[in-house]
């Protein structure tokens, strides 16, 4: 029994990088086409939820902590990308993962502070920061004010020129697959067990000699990063950056892109990020009731299938 369990574990492994290669290649193939522009902006749209679903995936599925004001280091990055490469005169290439390490600092710091609390709680500081965010960008002269900052030039990224959108795709693409990558190695090692543990019983892995406190943060950080890069990547694509891109709605996308998926699980994640900008895309022939219906849609999911279209294993043996 246990030598068939294992050639069964073995052979759901092997099925999953199959498709994971095939999935890749079609991705890669998508553009070739795809000739359409507002099709490919789409796609660079998918492309950016579903690396900010990976990062808060990390966040939400494996530390089982709730954050309702992610779009804040969206913006963080957006912004950082925006004032680095057109004030102070620095190239995309530097921007982009110093956008994503302001993010995670400024993740760092917030974490310090309000990690302790659990669950609702939680989920109510981090709303109230998304929102201290956008207001905050609202009102500085440096951030442009309400109208943001625009007029973003065409970046450069180790040399080459994005001007079109499929330049942005596969930048993008590129970006998705290292995150997703990593995050499916984290799932798998020590640290990904430790935040297993603390998402089920936070109390028994505390009594375990597992230090929560540093888990959380860690996965904290994983999380603002992925959404400082991803944020960097969206105001260049935009040419602009506004605070009104950055309402608690885009936060409510993002968490729907994890549960939607499956929270825990990587393709999960990509399929969720993929779904939740698609489908309003979808609906704009019915712009009246667009968001109606995919909100029925949400209801029914959670009904009939509440852990998501494509969760974990371990969740799905749950």
């Amino acid at each position: 029994m246990g030598r068939l369990a294992a050639l069964g574990s073995g052979a759901r492994q092997l099925l999953r990088r199959r498709g994971a290669a095939a999935s890749l290649l079609l991705a890669v193939a998508l553009p070739l086409g795809v000739q359409d522009p507002y099709l490919m902006d789409i796609a660079v749209m998918a492309l950016i939820y579903m690396t900010v679903a990976v990062g808060l995936n990390v966040v939400v599925g494996y530390a089982g902590l709730l954050d309702l004001g992610h779009a804040a280091y969206f913006a963080v990055g957006a912004y950082t990308a925006a004032l680095l490469t057109q004030r102070a005169g620095l190239s995309f290439t530097l921007a982009l993962p110093a956008s994503g390490a302001v993010a995670m600092a400024l993740g760092s710091l917030i974490g310090l502070l309000v990690l302790r609390l659990r669950r609702d709680y939680l989920a109510i500081v981090t709303l109230g920061f998304g929102e201290i965010t956008r207001i905050t960008a609202t009102n500085l002269d440096a951030t442009g004010g309400p109208s943001g900052i625009f007029g973003l030039a065409p970046p450069s990224l180790l040399g080459l020129r994005l001007e079109r959108p499929v330049h942005y795709y596969y930048t993008t693409l590129a970006l998705l697959v290292i995150a997703a990558c990593a995050a499916a190695r984290l799932r798998e090692s020590r640290i990904g067990r430790a935040w297993a543990f603390l998402r089920e019983d936070e109390e028994a892995a505390e009594a375990m000699g597992i230090r929560t406190l540093s888990y959380r943060l860690l996965a904290y950080q994983i999380g603002t990063f992925c959404a400082g890069v991803a944020g960097a990547i969206f105001a260049m694509k935009m040419t602009a950056v506004a605070p009104a891109s950055f309402g608690f709605m885009r936060s409510v996308l993002f968490l729907l892109a994890v549960i939607v998926g499956g929270a825990g699980s990587v393709p999960g994640a990509l399929l969720g990020g993929a779904l939740v900008t698609i489908l309003p895309e979808l609906l704009r022939p019915v712009a009246g009731f667009r968001y109606l219906i995919f909100g029925a849609a949400l209801v029914l999911l959670m009904l009939f299938r509440p852990t998501g279209l494509w969760p974990a294993p371990r969740r799905a043996e749950e």
